[in-house]
C-alpha cells in the first residue's frame, strides 16, 4: 500500500447547536487503502463522511481530499449515501446514463465502465428495470455502479451493505478489494464488523470523537481476552450463573450455546464448571477460540459508557407454559403470474422457540412472511396460528401477533410519542400499561425525553429500534421480525436480541429473518431457503458442522 495521503484531517469539528457530531478529530487515508469508520449509532460517522464528500463545511479544523478542499475535490470522488439516493422510477441502465451524465464522462469511457461495474455485480440481464422494483441487494449494486463509473480516486460508502444478503455483500467486498488494489482509496462505515475486518485500518468513533485508529488484527490482540464458546443447558439460567462470575468478563447468548469472554481462560472454565455443578446447569462442552473485532469493539465501547441495563419490559405477563405450534406453515405457496415466490413452504415454530429464516435477497421470505401473517393470500397451502387454522383474521388473533416489516413502517411525520401512542392504541394496549411500555420503548432505543422528536430526523439504527419497540408494546405470542437489526450498530443489536430471547423465555414464538450470519446463530433453529423453499433447516452448531471446514487468516 503506497504511503500518499489521500485524505488528511486535523482537528476537525462540527457541532449542530449544542451538539459536537464531530469532535476535534484527526485522521488520514492513504491511496489503495480501506479505511474504516466503526461506532454506534451517532457516533459521527455520518457527519465525516459529508464533510470529506464535500456536502458539508467543517466548523472547525482542516481537512485535504486529493491534495484540496473537499469541494473542489468532488470530481474525483465517488459516494454512495447511507440512504438509496437514486431516481427509483428510471431503470438501472437510465440510472448509469444519468449518473455518468452528471460526472461528464465520456462515451466510450462510459460503455467500458457500465459494461464492467454491471457484469461485476450481475446486473446486466436487468438492464431495463426499474429500480424502485429492485431487491435491497440490487439496489445497493446499482448505486455503487453509479458511484463507480466517473473512475474516482476516492470512494466514500456509508453503510453500502446494510439489508444486503451474504452473498452479495461477499461479492461487494470482493470488488472493493480488487479496486483498492487498483489504487483507488476507500472509505466505508459499516454496523457488520466481520466486514471492518477487511478493511486495512479501521477508526473507533464514540459522541464525535476517535479514541483509535488500527488495523482490525491489533484492536483484537489488544482485547486481551479468551473467547469461551460453552455449550449448556438450560441455556437461559447458564446466562445468568455464568454471568455473575468474577473470572468473567462478557457473557453472550445465542442459540445453542454461550459465548464468554475471559482475560484467564483457565480459571474461568474451572469456575464455571463449579457454578454450574451448584446450580444444576449441564456443561456439554467448552471450547476455546479467537476473539472478534465485535467482541472488541463491545468490550472498548462498554469502558467507555459503563456497564449497560437493558430495560426490564413493563408488567410482564406470566411465562406460557405449553409448546404448541406458534407459527406454522403446510404445502405454502405463492404465485405472480409465472413466478413462483414460495414453493411448498413448510414450517413449524412452537412455544419458546426462536427460528432464523436465511436466504439471498429474492428467495421469498419477505413474502412467505407476509402470508404466514395474513397479510397476502397463498395460491395454496395452510397457515396455523397460535394453535388455530381458521379465523386468522380475526382481531382476536391479530392482537396477539407482532410484525415488525422489512421496511420502516412508522410514520416519519408523526414525533416518536404519536407513532408508539398510535400503535399501542392499534393492538389495545391497556391503559393502565400503555405509558409505562412508551416509556420502555424510548428508554430501550436510548431516547428518553426524546417522544416529541420527528420519527423522519432519526438516523437509521435507531429508527429501527423504536419500530421494534412499537411492535413488542402489546406483547404478543407470535412474532414476525424481518430483518429487524438492519442498519443497528452492535450493543443496540445486543440489546434487541437480549429481549427477543425475555419474549422467548416466556414462551413466544419467533421467526427473524436476517443477513447477519453471527446474529443468525442466536436462533435456536435455522432453515436456508432457496427460489421459494427452504432446502436445510438444523441448529446453529449443527448447520455449521456440515461443512466443517478450517478458517486460514493470511496476516500480510
Amino acid at each position: 500500500m503506497a504511503t500518499e495521503s489521500i485524505v488528511e484531517a486535523r482537528d476537525l469539528a462540527k457541532n449542530y447547536g449544542t451538539l459536537k457530531a464531530l469532535d476535534a478529530v484527526t485522521f488520514d487515508v492513504k491511496k489503495g487503502e480501506i479505511f474504516g469508520f466503526i461506532g454506534a449509532d451517532g457516533a459521527g460517522k455520518t457527519t465525516a463522511f459529508r464533510i470529506i464528500g464535500g456536502v458539508l463545511v467543517q466548523g472547525s479544523g482542516d481537512i485535504q481530499v486529493l491534495g484540496t478542499t473537499p469541494r473542489k475535490a468532488r470530481p474525483g470522488v465517488g459516494y454512495l449515501t447511507q440512504p438509496f439516493s437514486l431516481y427509483q422510477d428510471l431503470s438501472i441502465a437510465e440510472n448509469l446514463h444519468y449518473a455518468a451524465g452528471l460526472r461528464e464522462v465520456g462515451p466510450s469511457d462510459f460503455s467500458t465502465r457500465s459494461e464492467r461495474y454491471c457484469k461485476l455485480f450481475d446486473l446486466t440481464p436487468f438492464m431495463d428495470r426499474l429500480a424502485g422494483r429492485l431487491s435491497g441487494g440490487m439496489k445497493q449494486k446499482l448505486a455503487l455502479s453509479c458511484a463507480l463509473i466517473s473512475d474516482p480516486k476516492l470512494l466514500l460508502l456509508d453503510e453500502p451493505t446494510t439489508g444486503v444478503d451474504p452473498v452479495t455483500r461477499r461479492d461487494f467486498w470482493d470488488a472493493l478489494t480488487s479496486l483498492a488494489t487498483e489504487g483507488m482509496s476507500i472509505i466505508v462505515a459499516t454496523p457488520y464488523l466481520d466486514e471492518a475486518e477487511r478493511c486495512h485500518r479501521v477508526a473507533l468513533m464514540e459522541r464525535g470523537k476517535i479514541y483509535d485508529i488500527d488495523s482490525p488484527a491489533h484492536f483484537r490482540s489488544k482485547l486481551g481476552l479468551t473467547r469461551l464458546e460453552v455449550q449448556a443447558e438450560p441455556l437461559a439460567l447458564a446466562e445468568q450463573v455464568f454471568a455473575a462470575s468474577p473470572e468473567v468478563r462478557d457473557v453472550q447468548r445465542f442459540g445453542d450455546r454461550l459465548d464468554v469472554m475471559a482475560p484467564d481462560p483457565d480459571a474461568a472454565e474451572r469456575d464455571l464448571r463449579e457454578r454450574a455443578e451448584a446450580n444444576n446447569v449441564r456443561v456439554e462442552e467448552i471450547r476455546r477460540s479467537s476473539p472478534t473485532l465485535e467482541n472488541a469493539f463491545v468490550n472498548v465501547l462498554r469502558q467507555m459508557r459503563g456497564a449497560s441495563i437493558t430495560p426490564a419490559f413493563p408488567k410482564l405477563s406470566p411465562p406460557l407454559n405449553k409448546r404448541e405450534i406458534v407459527i406454522g406453515a403446510k404445502d405454502l405457496n405463492r404465485r405472480f403470474g409465472s413466478f413462483q415466490a414460495v414453493k411448498d413452504f413448510q414450517l413449524e415454530i412452537r412455544n419458546g422457540e426462536i427460528y432464523g429464516l436465511l436466504g439471498a435477497n429474492g428467495a421469498g421470505k419477505t413474502t412467505a412472511i407476509k402470508m404466514m401473517c395474513g397479510l397476502i393470500e397463498p395460491s395454496s397451502g395452510s397457515v396455523m396460528l397460535l394453535g388455530r387454522s381458521k379465523g386468522l383474521r380475526g382481531a382476536e388473533v391479530r392482537s396477539r401477533i407482532g410484525y415488525m416489516s422489512q421496511k420502516f413502517s412508522l410514520y416519519d411525520d408523526l414525533t416518536i410519542g404519536e407513532n408508539l401512542d398510535f400503535y399501542a392504541r392499534l393492538y389495545g394496549v391497556h391503559e393502565s400499561v400503555r405509558e409505562e411500555r412508551k416509556q420502555w420503548v424510548l428508554e430501550s432505543a436510548e431516547l428518553k425525553g426524546e417522544a416529541g422528536m420527528l420519527t423522519e430526523s432519526l438516523p437509521g439504527g435507531w429508527k429501527q429500534r423504536v419500530a421494534f419497540g412499537a411492535a413488542m408494546m402489546h406483547e404478543p405470542e407470535a412474532i414476525f421480525l424481518d430483518e429487524p437489526t438492519s442498519g443497528v450498530d452492535p450493543l443496540a443489536r445486543r440489546a434487541m436480541w437480549r429481549m427477543i430471547n425475555t419474549f422467548a423465555d416466556h414462551g413466544a414464538g419467533i421467526l427473524v429473518v436476517t443477513h447477519y450470519l453471527e446474529e443468525a446463530e442466536q436462533c435456536n433453529r435455522l432453515g436456508f431457503m432457496v427460489a421459494g423453499e427452504i432446502i436445510a433447516q438444523g441448529s446453529p452448531s449443527r448447520s455449521k458442522g456440515k461443512y466443517a471446514w478450517d478458517v486460514v487468516r493470511n496476516r500480510n
